[in-house]
């Protein structure tokens, strides 16, 4: 696939998951578990993780019963989930852009800041209207965000980081719509590069594009243990919305 997307092909990286790697799976639970406790919901209802990577929130959704759609642009993220799959989960490649031909939810998730990776702001509503559709009826969207407000008020700039034999130099800047985060490293003789980019949308703004795009917000949470939201000082912006 010629012109990839930043996303595309950084996602798709053995390097990404090695930079990552340390990434809590205790806390994913537990924060899926507080979701589907805050939610009442109830075993078989189907819901979709948007965005799932290789699975973890999908995994933690499954054995609490739910029934489960994960989905992700990385064709190697789907696969190593996919070792997972049962009769109540299942994974897909899939652009979050797009609509799931024939698919229907009670829920959709978007976990772990897995939205506002394009340069137009209409690929966000394409997003959501997409969700939108998928939904049925009072169905309810869960987007787990950073708190944009926080990140830019603590940005590191500069910052290295040694993982598994990997030194990774990773440099942040904010262009006033934009984070940054410029990775450089070397592997096997070859050095790499890759830019992650991603809109810095403030609740304030997140608001907005929910209510033009058909849902109504109904929480907003600022922590994985859904503790109030405060821009300031939240290490979170997690919103729950409903398709109105």
């Amino acid at each position: 696939m010629e012109n990839k997307e930043w996303f595309a092909e950084w996602f798709d990286s053995p390097f990404y998951h090695k930079l990552y790697s340390n990434r809590d799976d205790h806390e994913a639970k537990r924060f899926v578990e507080h979701l589907v406790a805050f939610l009442a919901l109830i075993p078989g209802q189907p819901v979709l993780d948007l965005a799932c990577g290789k699975g973890r929130h999908s995994i933690t959704l499954n054995a609490c019963g739910m029934d489960v759609i994960g989905a992700d642009l990385a064709p190697k993220s789907i696969a190593a989930a996919a070792e997972y799959s049962n009769e109540s989960l299942s994974f897909v490649v899939h652009d979050m852009r797009e609509v799931i031909p024939g698919k229907n939810f009670d829920v959709v998730m978007n976990l772990f800041t897995s939205f506002g990776y394009f340069d137009s702001t209409e690929d966000n509503k394409r997003v959501l209207t997409s969700i939108h559709d998928m939904l049925h009826p009072n169905g309810i969207l869960v987007i787990d965000f950073m708190n944009a407000t926080r990140v830019i008020n603590t940005l590191v700039k500069e910052e290295t980081k040694e993982v598994e034999g990997t030194t990774f130099q990773i440099s942040r800047r904010f262009d006033g719509t934009h984070i940054f985060k410029d990775i450089q490293f070397s592997d096997s003789g070859k050095d790499f590069q890759y830019t992650e980019r991603v809109q810095a949308i403030t609740h304030t703004e997140f608001s907005a594009l929910l209510d033009t795009c058909g849902f109504e917000l109904i929480r907003t949470f600022g922590d994985f243990d859904l503790n109030p939201f405060t821009a300031e000082s939240s290490d979170r912006l997690i919103l729950i919305a409903r398709k109105r």
